[in-house]
């Protein structure tokens, strides 16, 4: 999961650009030969969501191929291992080189790499293509297709199309850079790092595995000048080390600083290896309801957001990320979740350097709990996989703060109106499932607190699993709609009893559609006088408790969902931005609050 970097001992070549493609509706392309060429293709960009490509592939969800036959290995590289990386397919890959399966990956958002040394034709083009397929599934993370709900499209009512259980379009395929590297045969694989405070020392811990059998190498702390050095000394492959840094520069929100952490293999005096990666020394915490960074409470404010622009779709965007960092900086969030699955690896690197703190969240969106053992289990196996392969990416950036495993399972009032013959078992199956996953992360990173994102009415049983309680809630919108004042007693009376778990909690979503434009005295839904009006109330109420250590809107902009007749145009419409990221009210109404009083 290292990030593939180049240096005086490793290389890359980045194969993003312009790739023949193809649709494969009937799936005949690995038995008839597609991997080695493609007939008629067409050319597509590599990153990037087919459906926001091409018009007659808007609604296309099932399998195809990106093909790319002129990739030159350079010669340089014999004799080293290299590997082919692909940030992000939706949903399931097969690699191939040279017309050999290379490997395959299942779930979308997370990177995977293969090792290809053996398939290379060296002097010569190399044929390198990727076979994806999107499919809804019930057994998927995220699911799709529910046979007991046809789908619940872009509302919990139902409805919507294609026949998704979540509300944000199902973009489909290479999202994320492709990248062939190559690293030394024996080579630094992971690092993981620990970062404490004593003092004003700052401690960093670090545990380096090497694929390979060299004994010893080097770590070594940067930031001004050299602040910290240590010798490695590897056994069965791993080696550890703790560095202290006096008067440490610590990282936070308004000083997010960084040094270079670099670890070499060393053979005798040559350096076999090396590899550098930018770390933070900071620590975080839950102390009774409060959420403690560095030490000293920290208030959120921010978004939920979603890696949608037009033509991109949900492909690596970088302007997009600068601009989005640049407008959130600029209304006053100090914070946001990846809603709902990992972003890039880019914009967790922007989140290190910017101080944006971040609610690192899986694709378990819409969890439900019905079927046989087996599909359970299925499901859960997917969701501990999806974690353990976030973790492993994610674990040494700074700006991660909290680790969510699941938004808005299915419980309560939502689960029965799926499936009206809802089994009696069915809470204690969730909590059991949800559990586990909460303990999982624990496992993987004790650093971190854990959390999962509730569903308005849900069981409150699951809320106490999470180390920081997080909820979703739409009061004056889905209920009460048209009627903040109503919703205001509501929310009032849920924040009363949900006190009594005595965490911090964080309102994770809260916010209406509006259209761009459409006001009205009254205010009335859709109108931006409306959301303005309610975020407003949302804001007011959590003030007066103490234990809400967190506001995230729904949504930072406009995006693309599933069509339905609660989604105008096929769009959600909760941002405070439109999707080409020009303002409303309520983001005026956030800059003056979030930037004067500071919640």
């Amino acid at each position: 999961m290292l990030y593939p970097q180049q240096n005086d001992r490793r290389n890359l070549l980045n194969l993003s650009g312009f790739w023949d493609f193809k649709l494969d509706p009937d799936e005949i392309g690995a038995s008839d030969g597609w991997s080695m060429g493609l007939d008629a293709p067409r050319t597509i960009a590599v990153p990037g969501s087919w459906n926001e490509q091409f018009e007659d592939a808007y609604h296309y969800l099932g399998m195809a191929w990106y093909l790319r036959d002129d990739v030159y290995v350079p010669s340089a590289w014999q004799g080293q291992r290299v590997m082919l990386r692909v940030g992000s397919v939706n949903y399931y890959a097969q690699l191939w080189a040279n017309g050999q399966i290379v490997g395959e990956h299942v779930g979308g958002h997370l990177p995977f790499a293969f090792d290809i040394t053996d398939h290379i034709k060296w002097g010569e083009a190399n044929t390198i293509a990727v076979q994806v397929e999107n499919h809804l599934q019930p057994n998927r993370i995220p699911a799709g297709n529910l046979p007991s709900a046809g789908g619940l499209g872009g509302s919990p009512l139902g409805g919507g199309y294609p026949s998704a259980t979540f509300d944000f379009y199902p973009f489909a395929g290479i999202h994320r850079p492709v990248i062939l590297y190559s690293v030394p045969q024996a080579h630094i694989e992971d690092v993981t790092v620990v970062t404490e405070i004593e003092g004003t020392t700052g401690i960093v811990s670090v545990t380096a595995q090497q694929v390979g059998d060299i004994a010893r190498g080097t770590i070594s702390l940067v930031g001004d000048s050299v602040v910290a050095t240590a010798e490695l000394s590897f056994a069965d492959g791993m080696a550890q080390a703790r560095l202290q840094v006096p008067n440490a520069n610590l990282w936070s929100m308004d000083s997010p600083y960084l040094y270079d952490l670099v670890i070499t293999l060393q053979d005798g005096g040559l350096v076999v290896d090396r590899y550098s990666l930018e770390i933070g020394i900071r620590t975080i915490a839950v102390r009774g309801t409060q959420l403690l960074l560095n030490g000293e409470p920290v208030y959120l404010k921010g978004f939920g957001r979603h890696e949608d622009f037009y033509a991109s779709g949900r492909g690596l965007n970088q302007p997009l990320i600068v601009k989005d960092y640049s407008l959130m900086k600029w209304v006053g969030a100090n914070s946001y979740r990846t809603s709902h699955y990992p972003y890039s690896e880019e914009e967790m690197r922007m989140a290190d350097r910017e101080g944006m703190l971040i609610i690192d969240e899986i694709p378990a969106v819409s969890l439900n709990f019905f079927g046989s053992e087996n599909d359970v289990a299925t499901r859960l196996a997917m969701c501990k996989q999806q974690l353990e392969e976030l973790v492993v990416r994610d674990k040494n950036h700074p700006s991660v703060i909290m680790w969510s495993v699941a938004n808005e399972p299915f419980g309560g009032m939502i689960a029965r109106m799926i499936n009206p013959n809802i089994p009696e078992n069915y809470n204690e199956t969730g909590h059991n499932f949800l559990g586990q996953l909460i303990d999982l992360a624990h496992h993987l990173d004790a650093t971190r607190p854990a959390t999962l994102v509730g569903i308005m009415g849900g069981p409150a049983e699951w809320l106490d699993l999470a180390d920081v309680i997080l909820i979703n809630r739409y009061y004056g919108w889905y209920m009460q709609t048209g009627r903040i004042h109503e919703g205001e007693k509501g929310l009032e009376q849920e924040l009363d009893s949900l006190a009594e778990f005595n965490k911090p909690l964080i309102m994770s979503e809260f916010g209406a559609d509006a259209m761009a434009g459409m006001h009205s005295i009254p205010a009335q839904v859709f109108t931006e006088d409306y959301q303005r009006d309610l975020i407003k109330m949302y804001l007011d109420v959590t003030a007066k408790h103490d234990f809400v250590i967190g506001m995230h809107i729904w949504n930072f902009a406009d995006f693309q969902a599933t069509q339905s007749i609660s989604r105008v145009g096929g769009m959600n419409l909760k941002g405070v931005f439109t999707r080409a990221r020009q303002p409303k009210m309520a983001a005026y109404l956030l800059r003056e609050r979030w930037n004067s009083q500071g919640q």
